[in-house]
């Protein structure tokens, strides 16, 4: 299973993750089982309501990784948690979590999904059989703008895996890692798309590395089901794009709110230095 993490010691789980087309391990997979951790120490009753992960090195699928868990705040209506990823070679990723207690308050939702076809009648194109992805023609959205460059749009669902099917309390906090994983696909594209002025061949020279990723998680959603992921570059300068994104349901429910910053170059051009 993808998140079923091993305890290793107080606070410590160890997971592993397949190797990927592009080789090495999946971004989305280590922040994903970064969270997973940190709910394991969370007390009932808590969800994440947000999670902010640097990657520091790339990770190797042929190891193990080992989750380390620093309880760094237990209040009422909060928790914060602190999680390290560590291979042989150090630290791979560094997470900050954060958990709240559900309470009732106002719910406004301010940002709209765009009208566009659904994933039945547009082609999947995933690069991993753990879930589908239809990517949603750019002329298709231009009707409804956002702010931003590069657009990037796509309807994303997660494979049957077990664990999405239960209706229990820890089967919503395993949709929401679901999320994490899946969330991390179309950052790259988009900034790629935004700062690459040329024919998508010519784009694919470019290559993307993840530096953070940051995930707000609004509503209660379940990731076996298709949701619409938009995303547009913010920014870009000093080889650095900045890629905003918004997860909806298929009715139009805004779930989630996706920041990546990416690292762009080059691969035809050697670093100096």
């Amino acid at each position: 299973m993808m998140f079923e993490l091993t305890p290793h010691g107080p606070d410590t789980f160890v997971g592993t993750g397949p190797k990927y087309p592009w080789g090495g391990l999946y971004g989305g997979q280590v922040v994903a089982q970064a969270l997973r951790a940190a709910t394991l120490t969370a007390e009932e009753g808590f969800r994440p309501h947000s999670i902010r992960a640097y990657f520091i090195r790339p990770g190797d699928h042929t190891e193990p990784i080992r989750y380390e868990v620093d309880r760094i705040r237990n209040g009422r209506s909060f928790l914060t948690r602190r999680v390290v990823a560590r291979q042989a070679i150090g630290a791979i990723l560094n997470a900050e979590c954060s958990f709240q207690r559900p309470s009732q308050a106002i719910d406004l939702q301010t940002v709209k999904m765009p009208t566009v076809p659904g994933p039945d009648t547009l082609d999947e194109s995933s690069f991993t059989r753990r879930f589908d992805r239809c990517f949603v023609p750019e002329s298709d959205v231009r009707d409804a703008p956002r702010t931003g460059a590069g657009r990037v749009t796509a309807w994303i669902k997660v494979n049957d895996d077990g664990l999405v099917k239960h209706d229990s309390s820890d089967a919503e906090l395993m949709h929401q890692c679901w999320l994490a994983y899946t969330s991390d696909d179309l950052a790259t594209d988009t900034v790629r798309a935004a700062a690459i002025d040329g024919t998508e061949v010519e784009r694919e020279h470019w290559k993307g590395v993840s530096l953070d990723h940051t995930i707000w998680f609004h509503r209660p959603m379940r990731s076996d089901v298709w949701h619409l992921h938009d995303f547009t570059c913010h920014h870009f300068t000093a080889s650095r794009g900045l890629a905003m994104g918004h997860v909806f349901t298929a009715d139009g429910e805004h779930v989630a709110t996706v920041a990546q910053e990416v690292l762009l170059r080059d691969s035809r051009v050697q670093p100096t230095g």
